[in-house]
């Protein structure tokens, strides 16, 4: 694979899955690891966060609160995640804004508060089945940009990782072309540039969306494509080191 001019991420999204059995497993696989060339970055649920030692694995959440602190029961602060040892934060993935009815003014809000925090936010956006057959991804994808923008700073925009995933591609075992992907990822860069060209140009943009390890390669080796969000496959400690390895 070309070398990159932005430094790929590869970060697993274990979303409601795991044990500390998987966790024992992960880290002693990325430990032996050299991937010298890229980030790998495990994001387990909140109870399985203290399982990993975050001064060997880069390690991120998958939500948090808007709140500091308080009577928020079953939320979690960008404090907490600190004290576990998170780098990272998966904020507005698509099955929070359809589950927990997130807006992308919420998830704007969520993106001050882990830039505040010192936490890099990875803000995913992506379009459902329906807004991709009727032509209108590039409005939809720009409209959850735009709220992010609207409430950060252009240095603030350096601090942030874009994720696209398309919908109608998540746990579907469809996935994005790498033609289609790159599509949208350089629209996301060009979109960005409006707000601060210096900052879109240094942006990494992941795709997320059944992306395995037999599909990696040609996916990351698109232009814009700076690595992947990974579900399913992030599960599985041999296909999640290829996928790692296809990005490095």
């Amino acid at each position: 694979m070309a070398a990159k001019i932005r430094r790929p991420i590869v970060a697993g999204n274990w979303k409601m899955n795991g044990n500390l059995s998987l966790v024992k497993q992960m880290q002693e696989a990325l430990g032996q690891s050299q991937l010298e060339n890229m980030d790998s970055v495990v994001c387990p649920p909140f109870t399985l966060l203290s399982g990993f030692d975050a001064e060997l694995i880069k390690l991120g959440a998958q939500n948090l609160s808007v709140y500091p602190n308080g009577a928020h029961t079953g939320e979690i602060s960008a404090a907490m995640l600190q004290d576990l040892g998170c780098q990272y934060v998966i904020l507005g993935h698509s099955e929070r804004r359809a589950e927990q009815f997130e807006s992308n003014e919420l998830v704007a809000d969520k993106v001050q508060v882990a830039l505040a925090a010192g936490l890099t936010p990875i803000v995913c956006v992506g379009e459902p089945l329906e807004v991709r057959q009727s032509g209108k991804v590039f409005d939809y994808v720009a409209s959850q940009l735009d709220a992010v923008t609207q409430v950060i700073s252009q240095q603030d925009l350096l601090n942030v990782v874009i994720a696209y995933e398309p919908i109608w591609a998540i746990g579907t075992g469809n996935t994005a072309t790498p033609e289609q992907a790159q599509e949208v990822h350089a629209f996301i860069r060009v979109h960005l540039g409006k707000f601060c060209q210096d900052a879109a140009a240094k942006i990494r943009i992941l795709y997320g969306g059944s992306v395995n390890a037999a599909n990696a390669a040609q996916i990351f080796a698109q232009p814009d494509v700076d690595g992947g969000l990974i579900g399913g496959a992030s599960l599985k400690v041999e296909d999640f080191l290829a996928i790692c390895q296809a990005a490095n």
